[in-house]
């Protein structure tokens, strides 16, 4: 796989749902390769208090893809019903490619969850704050070193509307541990990465104040 610049890293890392390679397992060394990486994001007062929980086993990826799915069927129903079941065009594409995930997310060949400690809801607003940005820049820094390895991922979020259930399935002691995405992982198929459509700049930027 050729180089990528940092450039080309940062403006190609795209969610990958319908090109994930469902056949091919991630060896375990090359998922703790990407997480290695991770684990060089920063966390508040370098308090560093995350962890992964990787899954493989088929069992455990097929009880946490039930929830992912009933959580997904919710909130797409919700969405159609508001948009009177006409989505506009590029909505309708992404919703296709959610759907595809959804069904399929028992066979992605791994799940990374990345989690911090302590329940982040419970916690002021500034502890809030302070608790996603030491696990959710991690969490995207895996991203990162896995498109950079040929493999492709998607920060999905939906299993946390039963994120209780999930803990039991995993054996995650909820009381005392938050989990922030479920992130399937596996190589992809083809190479046309490219930046995605996005706002002008300037459209965006308020110098000094709003």
């Amino acid at each position: 796989m050729p180089q990528l610049t940092p450039d080309q890293l940062l403006s190609t890392t795209r969610a990958v749902r319908k090109r994930l390679d469902f056949e091919r397992p991630v060896p375990r060394a090359l998922i703790e390769e990407c997480i290695a990486l991770a684990l060089q994001a920063p966390t508040a007062s370098n308090s560093q208090p995350w962890s992964f929980v990787v899954v493989t086993d088929p069992a455990q990826k097929a009880a946490l893809a039930a929830w992912y799915l009933k959580s997904y069927d919710a909130y797409a129903g919700a969405r159609y019903e508001a948009a009177d079941g006409e989505l506009p065009t590029a909505m309708e594409r992404m919703a296709s490619s959610a759907r595809y995930l959804a069904d399929r997310m028992h066979e992605v060949p791994a799940m990374v969850i990345p989690c911090v400690e302590g329940r982040i809801d419970q916690r002021s607003s500034e502890g809030q704050a302070a608790g996603w940005g030491s696990i959710v820049q991690a969490g995207w820094s895996f991203c990162l070193a896995a498109r950079a390895r040929g493999l492709g991922t998607c920060w999905t979020t939906l299993h946390l509307s039963y994120e209780r259930e999930c803990a039991e399935i995993l054996g995650i002691p909820y009381e005392e541990v938050t989990q922030s995405a479920l992130i399937p992982t596996g190589f992809y198929t083809g190479d046309t990465f490219k930046p995605a459509p996005r706002d002008d700049v300037s459209s965006l930027i308020r110098w000094d104040r709003w």
